[in-house]
């Protein structure tokens, strides 16, 4: 996989319409219909990162949501820039886990 493709296994950030939402979570299918995701609400991504560091049971849980297609306004790849890392590339360094076998595990197993 390219670092620029998004196809499943890409980490991705998903703008949904009505309602407002963001996820942040594994790209798991996108087609006409929709995309599958497996993740958590924008916001929860810090609480999430804070409790797989400190190895605590699961307060934030990953899940696995289809946003139809009518409600994709854009995704996003959770990309590194010159200002900011990745999310993944942060949850690497904090918790020494890759954040793509942690979301799918479901189970919380943070690093001293």
């Amino acid at each position: 996989m390219s670092a620029t493709s998004m196809e499943p296994g890409s980490l991705v950030i998903v703008n949904c319409l009505n309602p407002q939402e963001k996820l942040w979570g594994l790209l798991l299918r996108l087609d006409v219909l929709g995309a599958v995701v497996r993740g958590l609400n924008l916001s929860s991504r810090e609480d999430w990162l804070a409790q797989e560091k400190a190895g605590k049971g699961g307060f934030v849980m990953p899940s696995t949501v289809f946003v139809p297609m009518h409600r994709v306004e854009r995704i996003y790849l959770d990309e590194s820039s010159p200002a900011a890392p990745s999310f993944g590339s942060r949850f690497l360094a904090s918790c020494g886990r890759d954040v793509a076998q942690a979301l799918m595990s479901g189970e919380c197993e943070g690093s001293s």
